[in-house]
């Protein structure tokens, strides 16, 4: 009976015990499971709004030169990055063909020359004949018979005509002799402009065949140590930020493989209508004007553009990662588990496939209400929603245009992984 007794008793204290202390094991336990939530802070600083892009450096005028006239090349001024000016030889076509062209042609003006001569005196003559056959009829009609008056006038008209067949022909050898003296001189193959050749392709030698199409011989860069042009698309969804980034004269920085630890700055010169369609995304052409006094920029890179479209210097932001933030309902007080039933994200989705199906008005609505978010903040045990309205962002923040988040505040980014038992 003893024994009995003794072994109640014993159970009585252990389940007193255990009523005691299952309070404390149930909080513990759930503290021990509540996530430790990665944090931070909403804060006062900068932000540029930039619009990413990729282009190629080409020079402000690329001129092709090429050869008006046939002949192989006897002399190669010309070489692979030469600077040259306006007027200066870079190759040399035989002229010999067109010197006797030019020697056969002087010829040809001074016979049609002497021929005008000759005609001129034959004029003269018929001239004089029928001045003084007037003469002598209005001495007497008698001397001479109408038909030999005749014979007289039309004889100088006659000569007056040939003398304007001879001015036509000498003014046609002219002209011949003008085009066989343009067709030496293109035998001199000179640059057009001031600039770098940047690409040569004929040899010394090399026959030149210039009878169907002009033949490109050289590419000259125009004045590449001024300024050099890099050439972009923009998509059409970005090029309205483009234009008022234009407007407003805000640098453009870009970066190219061949110096990657050097910045680069130019300004928007050209935003051109001329439109590309590819498979239905519309992009414009973008023209940057950088200077090159060094000339490190080359025809031909690549380069990694950022157009500055907005800069605010003092404004409260908040990170990036809180509003990519979306808890898991458990986590959340009950009175803001409704905005989780359908994640902001997947929302936004849906709204994106169904604008097809909407007006102008509701489209553009629905737009302006893509910037009202939600972060998260902790509130004990639980974390509770705070609505913002978001601005301008760059690559690690976004602007609080409105919302009750004071500078300072700890927003809620993630959770930090457990670590292992032991570590």
């Amino acid at each position: 009976m003893k024994i009995l007794v003794r072994i109640l008793v014993v159970i009585v204290v252990l389940a007193i015990g255990g009523a005691v202390s299952a309070k404390p094991i149930a909080e513990w336990w759930r503290k021990r499971n509540m996530p430790d939530w990665r944090t931070a802070e909403v804060e006062k600083g900068r932000i540029i709004a930039v619009v990413n892009a990729t282009g190629t450096i080409k020079p402000q005028i690329s001129v092709s030169v090429g050869s008006f006239v046939s002949g192989p090349v006897i002399e190669l001024h010309g070489n692979h990055n030469q600077p040259v000016r306006q007027g200066d030889l870079l190759a040399k076509i035989d002229p010999r063909l067109y010197r006797s062209n030019v020697e056969r042609d002087e010829a040809t003006l001074l016979t049609r020359q002497a021929d005008v001569k000759r005609v001129k005196a034959q004029l003269q003559q018929a001239e004089n004949d029928e001045r003084r056959a007037i003469a002598l009829r209005q001495e007497d009609e008698l001397f001479i018979a109408q038909a030999e008056m005749d014979k007289f006038h039309f004889t100088r008209l006659s000569f007056e005509a040939q003398l304007e067949v001879a001015q036509a022909a000498v003014a046609q050898a002219q002209a011949a002799l003008e085009n066989s003296v343009a067709n030496l001189n293109y035998a001199d193959i000179v640059s057009p402009v001031d600039g770098i050749i940047i690409k040569r392709v004929i040899e010394p030698g090399q026959t030149l065949a210039a009878a169907f199409q002009t033949p490109e011989l050289f590419i000259i860069g125009q004045d590449m140590r001024g300024e050099m042009h890099v050439h972009a698309s923009v998509d059409e969804a970005d090029v309205g930020l483009i234009n008022k980034a234009k407007e407003e004269n805000r640098p453009v920085f870009f970066t190219v493989d061949a110096y990657p630890d050097d910045l680069f700055e130019g300004r928007i010169r050209e935003i051109r209508l001329s439109h590309t369609t590819t498979q239905n995304v519309v992009t414009y052409p973008v023209i940057i004007a950088a200077p090159n006094p060094d000339l490190r920029l080359w025809p031909g890179m690549t380069a990694t553009i950022s157009f500055h479209i907005s800069d605010r210097p003092e404004l409260t932001k908040i990170p990036n990662a809180a509003l990519r933030f979306f808890p898991d309902p458990k986590h959340v007080h009950e009175s803001d588990r409704k905005l989780l039933e359908t994640r902001e994200d997947i929302k936004r989705e849906q709204e994106d496939a169904g604008e097809a199906n909407l007006s102008a008005e509701e489209r553009a609505e629905l737009r302006r209400k893509r910037n009202r978010r939600h972060v998260w903040v902790s509130d004990g045990d639980w974390l509770r929603a705070v609505e913002v309205e978001t601005g301008i962002s760059d690559s690690h923040f976004t602007e609080l245009v409105s919302g009750d988040l004071p500078t300072g505040k700890t927003l809620v980014t993630g959770i930090k992984p457990k670590k292992p038992p032991g570590s």
